[in-house]
């Protein structure tokens, strides 16, 4: 008779988990449906450049001829000023508003809701129109002391020409929407941190500037950025008021040349050069006020994901 051990296999060896993983290769999943999309979109996209390349009409050496003249520099660099100029003023203004909707006092957030309110529902048009016709309504401005002699007095179509007419109607709208973009950021901060600093003793200032703008920035930037883009673009609006900018610049050039469309690409070159450059600044503004975030990482830099589509990066599987 057979003893147990002759009959009974002997138990096999524990299989390694990490050699099991080293033998077994890895085969990334096929999506045919990917690739012919790719290829349909890579196709359509070839097809067009070619016949935006190709196409005589849109007068290329034209466009290249008119692109840094002294004209559309200069309204670029008034576009960028402006820009630059109702941005700083807007959100200045606009935190106060925000400020204001989140105070105690009822009149200050009564007001405030009234402003935003108004400029949010007045087209930025209107308002531009409104502003360059103000003389109308008051043709002196005056400053003296109440039912008492008068100190000084200006009409004012003399104080209020193009330029600053674009300024005042474009940092009064873009207030409103900043004043939304500052609180919401605010809104965002967690209350019981701000409960946290208060039972530590720490003071207002120190609370906000350390705790409250650094996760409301989390927040602001990314619509700020938007808005920023949108404000540049915008300014092009002001045109109307035969202010220089970079667009009127261009109608002034083919008002004369009869070459609309180079002169409309040369401006719309330029705004897109511009607007890649912010968008660049804005991705960056935003990693820098995400460290710390609980949501992991920071987001990979363009650099970043190509080195990991090219499986170049360490670690990577070759």
């Amino acid at each position: 008779m057979a003893s147990t051990h002759d009959v009974l296999p002997a138990p096999a060896p524990p299989r390694d988990p990490a050699a099991a993983d080293g033998e077994l290769p890895i085969v990334p999943r096929r999506r045919p449906g990917r690739l012919a999309g790719s290829a349909a979109a890579l196709l359509l996209f070839a097809l067009l450049l070619g016949s935006v390349v190709r196409n005589r009409a849109f007068q290329w050496d034209v466009v290249g001829r008119y692109f840094t003249t002294t004209a559309i520099v200069n309204g670029l660099v008034l576009t960028l000023w402006l820009t630059a100029v109702v941005m700083v003023l807007g959100f200045a203004l606009g935190t106060l508003l925000a400020v204001c909707r989140l105070s105690g006092n009822p009149v200050l957030r009564t007001l405030s809701w009234g402003y935003v309110w108004i400029f949010r529902a007045t087209p930025v048009l209107v308002q531009l129109l409104f502003w360059f016709n103000i003389g109308a309504l008051y043709p002196v401005i005056e400053l003296g002391i109440p039912y008492g002699p008068e100190l000084f007095s200006v009409r004012t179509v003399n104080l209020l020409g193009p330029t600053l007419t674009a300024v005042i109607g474009l940092t009064l709208h873009e207030a409103a929407y900043a004043a939304e973009v500052v609180r919401g950021g605010i809104l965002s901060v967690d209350q019981g941190q701000l409960e946290a600093a208060q039972s530590l003793g720490l003071r207002r200032s120190r609370v906000l500037r350390r705790i409250v703008v650094p996760q409301a920035m989390r927040s602001i930037v990314p619509t700020a950025g938007n808005m920023l883009i949108g404000t540049l673009k915008g300014t092009s609006i002001v045109s109307v008021l035969a202010v220089q900018d970079l667009l009127y610049s261009a109608q002034v050039i083919y008002n004369q040349t009869y070459q609309v469309i180079p002169l409309l690409l040369v401006a719309t070159l330029w705004y897109i050069a511009v607007t890649s450059v912010l968008s660049a600044g804005q991705y960056h503004l935003e990693r820098h006020y995400a460290r710390g975030s609980t949501r992991g990482d920071l987001p990979p830099t363009p650099l970043q994901r190509l080195r990991s589509a090219l499986g170049t990066t360490p670690g990577s599987r070759r």
